[in-house]
Order: structure tokens, then sequence, then C-alpha cells
């Protein structure tokens, strides 16, 4: 039993026994625990604070780990995007200039991701911006890769297509060396008739009236006639790939519109038809629309001796003969 205290009631002169009501002694053990109960709290405040439960340890571990990983997976995407880039180039400056395909814009190549906001789900935590940026690159990555996949198609096709392609260039003389040489070349030229300096788009190839004319590469007959323009009677052959021919000043057209003529295929006769100061073939290479020098498609019919002749001949004349 606990000891019990008593106090001296001088009314009746005899000791009295002292006693607590319940909510006395609840308070007083309440005022007892408090300075316990406060430093507890604090004591579980401040080890909330600066002391991870077992639980939090291992997720703040699994976040680490999670944030070394993302780096080494940015590193790597860094890595892909080089070799990607490198793959673009060559593509652009390598394979499609061997199979004249025109290079991809960069446009096309870089083009964002669009529609509404894809990464919605991703903001809000404490690394979402990492997050973010990563998914991007990959996203931009991913587009790159497939704007690649189709172009390596397409090279692919044009590969296959190659033999026809050079079956089509035009890269032959339409007159045998033989029977003509060049008397004037690409370039700004003495008009023989106006006297004037004028641009002479082809190269003349002066001979006899009759000899004929040689198709320089496989193509369709685009145009077969006569015109006002000056060119007299005269055939444009289109070759595909953006190439085309003129042959101008003829005696005799000997092919029709529509008609498919190949390589070496006569296609008609020398003249002096048009504006023209005597019999001879005027010749044109067009690519995409712009007139190129013929002299540089003669590669298949002449040695290196005989085109350096021929570049001699073409650019010492000073006057052309249309």
């Amino acid at each position: 039993m606990g000891e019990h205290k008593y106090r001296f009631n001088p009314d009746t002169l005899n000791f009295e026994r002292i006693r607590i009501s319940g909510w006395k002694k609840v308070k007083r053990a309440a005022l007892a625990l408090a300075p316990g109960l406060l430093l507890g709290t604090a004591g579980i405040f401040l080890a909330f604070q600066f002391i991870d439960s077992p639980k939090e340890a291992t997720l703040r571990r699994e976040n680490q780990q999670l944030m070394v990983e993302y780096e080494l997976i940015n590193k790597q995407l860094t890595q892909v995007e080089n070799v990607l880039a490198d793959l673009e180039r060559r593509d652009d400056n390598v394979y499609r200039v061997i199979f004249e395909a025109d290079p991809i814009p960069g446009t096309v190549r870089m083009a964002g991701i669009g529609g509404v906001n894809r990464y919605k789900d991703l903001e809000g935590f404490a690394n979402s911006s990492l997050v973010i940026d990563t998914r991007k690159r990959l996203d931009k990555v991913a587009k790159r890769m497939y704007v690649q996949s189709l172009s390596l198609d397409e090279v692919g096709k044009l590969a296959l297509r190659k033999q026809d392609m050079l079956a089509s260039i035009p890269s032959v003389e339409p007159i045998p060396q033989d029977q003509s040489k060049v008397i004037s070349g690409f370039g700004v030229r003495m008009h023989p008739i106006y006297k004037i300096a004028k641009a002479h788009l082809g190269l003349d190839f002066p001979c006899a009236t009759g000899t004929p004319i040689h198709a320089t590469g496989d193509a369709t007959v685009e145009f077969a006639g006569y015109n006002t323009s000056g060119y007299g009677y005269h055939v444009i052959l289109d070759h595909g790939y953006g190439y085309k021919t003129l042959y101008a000043h003829m005696s005799e057209v000997k092919v029709r519109r529509g008609q498919k003529v190949k390589r070496g295929d006569v296609i008609g006769d020398v003249g002096s038809t048009g504006l023209s100061t005597g019999p001879h073939l005027h010749y044109e290479v067009i690519k995409d629309g712009v007139h190129m020098d013929p002299i540089n498609f003669l590669f298949n019919s002449l040695t290196p001796e005989e085109y350096a002749r021929m570049v001699e001949m073409a650019g010492n004349a000073g006057q052309s003969m249309d």
C-alpha cells in the first residue's frame, strides 16, 4: 500500500487523513508527465527530420541509383545522337549524291513532336525536369531514326535502279568523233548573226548534212518537230532522273513524241535549219531545269586525252554557229 498523508485538525484535535480526488490525481500525473512528453515529441520530430527511417533510407538509395542511371542514359543518348548525326551527314552528302537524290531538309529531320502536352503525366515530381528532358530527347531521336530509315529505304530502291539510271544519264557523244569536232563550247560566245556576246547553252558539232545523230542515253521523246525559237527541227529527250537533252538544227527528225529510245539510237540527221550559219548539231544537257556544260557528260565515249583535246577546242572557239 502507498503511504497515506495526514493533517492535524485543531477543531477536533485529531489527525485526519488527506483524501485526493481522482481529477487532482490525473492533473498531477499530467503535470509530472508533461516534460517527458514534450521531450519525447521533440526527439521524435528531430529524428524524423534528420534520421531516415529504414523505408526512407531505402527509397533515398533507390532515388540516388535512378539519378545515376539517368545520367548514364543521357551519356549514351548523346553517343546515339552523334552516331545518328554522322549517318545523316553521310546519307545527305554521299549516298543521296551518288544516286542523284536531293538531301532531306533539316526541318524534316529535326521536326518536333506536335500535339497536346505529351509530358503532362511527368510533371510535379522532384526530378520532373530531368525526366522530361530525357523523354523529349528520346522522342526526337526516335523521330530522326524513323526519317532516316525511310531515307535508307529510298536509297535502297535507288540502288536497285542504278543500272537503269546509268543507262539513262547522257554520257556519250551524239556525233561519232571521226565525223565531227567541237567548234564551240558552253558559255558566253559571240553570236554569228547578231554579233553580240550571248550565252551559248550547249556544244556545236560541225559535220556534213545528213550525218546521223544518236541519243546519248535511254529516254522518252518529249518533243520532235520544228519551232521558230531558232532551233529549227529539233528533238528533246527526257531521260528521267531530272535529265533532258536537246538536239537542234536537224535536217530530218526520225523519232516521234512519246517514243522510247535507247542510247545510240539514231534520232535524226544533222542539218542547218533554224537560226544557223552552217550544218552542225547544237547539243544541250539540262539537269533539273538548269543548263549544264555537256562536255562534262561525255565520259563514256572519250579517253582522257580525247577529253582534254575536246575541252581545249571548245574553249578556244570565240564564236558559235547558232
